[in-house]
């Protein structure tokens, strides 16, 4: 069988590998999905050229939270503080989940992920009322070709009795064996500011147990009074297998625990300086040794792009920095956050925090191939200097090409094998029931 080669021509280069830093023009050769080489004027004669003169190229962006199940709910919560997602979503809407409106958000959400050139992404689904509506959410996440890790997370407390099997059963199943080996299976956990201490412990040893790794929220709003990481630091369960969402609320020995212990974290910051998490954690969580992640959360309150979330971590950051040196009378000096720090948050630094670093997350030989390619018509002589920059403000219409293990998933600024008119029917259907059977519509 003869190789599949594809060779990205002259574009700018972005890699989020340290090794090879950025190139104002190079190009990446891709062998049956995989990057072979990075570097300028490849030579492959065999291969199929795209030319990209003038564009920038870089991995695929990482979503490490996302509730893909709210897909049709969009702008429901844009002015939803926490009490009313609470009651809005999760007691409200959430119950009248089908399997068919879950599966139908997730194929939407996941194709809205890639048109904004997120390749890879958690999602974090906190809507399984049966063992079906954990089958529709990874038929679609599979359906939309998209690398996922898919948190397995139960719709309501305490735990139902057939929870602990059906976890056990795809842990083995074939779902996460498939041979694209795009999808890998976590647990998602309530947590112990949402749920107790205890339900934590069981699901965390839980999870160890089949090998999983265990997302969770923590130091949300006041319930970070619970002080979470400290309670599961005194059980000894912090470990490099738990992402932890949030932590705005966290203190900084306990970000720094999170850090030795070997922990990630993921930031939301449009929904924390929304809903009342708090202020969004990025500095103190780079203060404290931690290299954070970003993520959309819940796309019914806010837009499924995460440059608009690089975007707003840095400006957050840079916002309370300034504000420190000010409030001590003094001019504000360097930034300390950078564009450059904010393309790795979306990148390598995202693989990093899903267990994906040896996959993908950076433009480095011998990873997948998940790419992204901006259009040379959004920016302007893009050179190593200012591709950072450049990326930090581009959004979804900027989405000329994205590559998930070589596979193109939009082409020339279009997805690729999906009715999306069909499908924005369908999702169009979900939704208005959803708001009728919650009594939002009369």
């Amino acid at each position: 069988m003869s190789e599949r080669r594809l060779l990205l021509r002259g574009a700018s280069l972005f890699t989020s590998d340290d090794s090879l830093g950025e190139l104002s023009s190079g190009d990446v050769l891709i062998v049956d999905g995989v990057i072979r080489e990075v570097g300028r004027e490849i030579i492959a004669p065999d291969a199929e050229v795209l030319p990209l003169e003038g564009a920038i190229v870089l991995p695929g962006l990482v979503d490490t939270h996302r509730h893909m199940w709210q897909t049709a709910l969009r702008h429901v919560a844009a002015d939803w503080t926490m009490s009313d997602y609470v009651a809005g979503m999760i007691q409200g809407i959430g119950p009248g989940f089908t399997p068919e409106d879950v599966r139908i958000a997730g194929l939407v959400g996941s194709l809205e992920a890639l048109d904004a050139g997120t390749t890879t992404v958690m999602d974090w689904s906190h809507i399984v009322h049966t063992p079906a509506h954990a089958e529709a959410a990874i038929d679609a996440l599979h359906a939309a070709g998209v690398r996922a890790v898919y948190g397995y997370g139960l719709a309501a407390l305490p735990a139902a009795d057939w929870f602990e099997s059906d976890l056990r059963r795809l842990a083995g199943s074939e779902h996460f064996r498939r041979p694209d080996g795009l999808l890998s299976l976590a647990l998602a956990s309530w947590g112990p500011e949402f749920a107790d201490v205890p339900t934590t412990v069981r699901d965390i040893e839980l999870a160890r147990e089949l090998g999983l790794r265990t997302s969770l929220h923590i130091g949300v709003g006041m319930m970070g009074a619970a002080r979470a990481v400290t309670e599961l630091d005194a059980r000894g369960l912090l470990g490099d297998d738990l992402e932890f969402i949030h932590a705005t609320t966290a203190t900084d020995a306990e970000l720094a625990r999170i850090a030795q212990t070997g922990g990630s974290v993921s930031v939301s910051p449009r929904v924390e300086m929304q809903m009342g998490h708090g202020y969004p954690a990025t500095g103190r969580m780079r203060d404290a040794g931690l290299r954070p992640s970003l993520s959309v959360d819940i796309v019914s309150g806010i837009p499924g792009t995460l440059f608009g979330e690089m975007r707003a971590a840095m400006e957050a950051e840079r916002a309370r920095q300034n504000a420190a040196a000010l409030s001590r009378h003094e001019w504000p000096g360097a930034l300390r956050l950078t564009a450059h720090d904010m393309v790795r948050m979306a990148t390598i630094d995202g693989a990093r925090a899903l267990g994906l670093a040896e996959v993908t997350g950076s433009l480095t030989p011998g990873k997948q191939a998940d790419i992204i390619v901006l259009r040379a018509d959004t920016t302007i002589a893009p050179s190593a200097d200012t591709l950072a920059s450049q990326i930090v403000a581009a959004d979804a219409h900027a989405v000329e090409h994205v590559l998930v293990a070589g596979e193109f998933r939009k082409r020339g600024g279009r997805i690729v094998g999906h009715d999306l008119a069909s499908l924005r029917r369908d999702l169009d259907a979900s939704r208005l029931r959803l708001l009728q059977a919650a009594g939002a519509l009369v």
